[in-house]
């Protein structure tokens, strides 16, 4: 099984002062999140099982794994960061603090009246792109979804399904997030992406903070069965939004005992990887289709703002084959 996954140390670690860059990611912040998420009505937390017969065949205390599949009836984690975002544009808009605007705020009469009729535009390969047609519709609002090519006929229908307007192009992940930001400026829609850039900052960072509702629920839940902290933490990346986040919120929690982070990607899209191997300090780039059944990481441009992180704090990084993915 090790022949199918690559695995480098990371040698760039602790380049810059704890906290400076993980202050997104406090505990306060990801309360004032995790309330937002709550005031959902289909909001609960999802579970983290434990698999005691997987542990002790590896000789460790204990596995757990954040189910995600239960997350507002869409099978994924994205919607974390998505609703998030879109609550924290709708703050801004109206010159109001998020604590201020729970989702019975959002849906009123009156905030519908002062905002109008918002469209909120995103690419996807699935997930991200389900959770925000389902947040805007959830909100009143209007959503328009651009798929890369290869994308699920399946995932396609199920965003339509949540009342956007959606579609696959011809372009593999990233240059079809260069055409919908393209799209967004053209026709005046938000564009809510995960995938930060030189000018592109305020909204992967309110998605990435929307994703430390999972990682503080996940705490929660290993403090109830007497756990004060994982010893390790595997987490994927495509961008690179999710692991950002994760280790951000570790980070800025517990410091310098904080949990030993891998970050896993698909060796087809291991954007992470290669910058690690360049170990420059810079974020390196992979193109081509990036064929890989892990089509949720089938992404090739790291996240600028998790890039930083990752570089500076995570310890170690994997870019996995699919056959470990079959095999497992």
């Amino acid at each position: 099984m090790a022949e199918f996954i690559q695995w480098k140390v990371n040698s760039m670690k602790q380049k810059q002062e704890l906290g400076s860059a993980t202050a997104l990611f406090s505990r306060e912040a990801i309360h004032t999140v995790k309330k937002f998420h709550n005031s959902f009505p289909q909001y609960s937390p999802t579970p983290l099982h434990s698999l005691p017969n997987l542990a002790e065949k590896l000789g460790v205390a204990g596995i757990y794994i954040k189910d995600e599949s239960w997350r507002f009836g869409l099978n994924a984690f994205k919607v974390l960061g998505g609703s998030y975002a879109i609550a924290r544009h709708m703050a801004e808009q109206l010159q109001r603090n998020i604590n201020e605007l729970p989702f019975a705020v959002l849906t009123s009469s009156q905030v519908k009246q002062q905002l109008g009729n918002i469209t909120f535009a995103t690419t996807t390969d699935g997930n991200h792109g389900r959770g925000i047609a389902w947040t805007a519709r959830q909100l009143g609002q209007r959503s328009v979804v651009y798929m890369p090519k290869g994308s699920s006929p399946y995932r396609l229908q199920a965003i339509r399904n949540e009342g956007a307007e959606a579609s696959i192009t011809d372009f593999n992940y990233d240059d079809t997030v260069r055409m919908t930001a393209a799209a967004a400026r053209k026709h005046g829609w938000v564009m809510v992406q995960d995938t930060a850039w030189e000018g592109y900052q305020d909204i992967p960072a309110w998605i990435m903070q929307g994703y430390g509702t999972l990682a503080a629920e996940a705490l929660e839940q290993l403090n109830a069965v007497n756990i004060q902290k994982p010893s390790h933490v595997f987490v994927q990346a495509g961008v690179g939004s999710l692991a950002g986040a994760v280790q951000g919120y570790f980070t800025d929690l517990f410091q310098n005992e904080r949990p030993h982070m891998t970050i896993v990607e698909s060796n087809q899209a291991d954007c992470f990887y290669q910058s690690v191997l360049a170990a420059d300090g810079k974020a390196r780039k992979v193109g081509g289709d990036m064929a890989t059944i892990m089509a949720g990481l089938a992404c090739g441009e790291p996240n600028l703002i998790g890039w930083n992180l990752l570089r500076d704090y995570s310890d170690s990084f994997a870019a996995c084959f699919a056959e470990l993915v079959l095999i497992l």
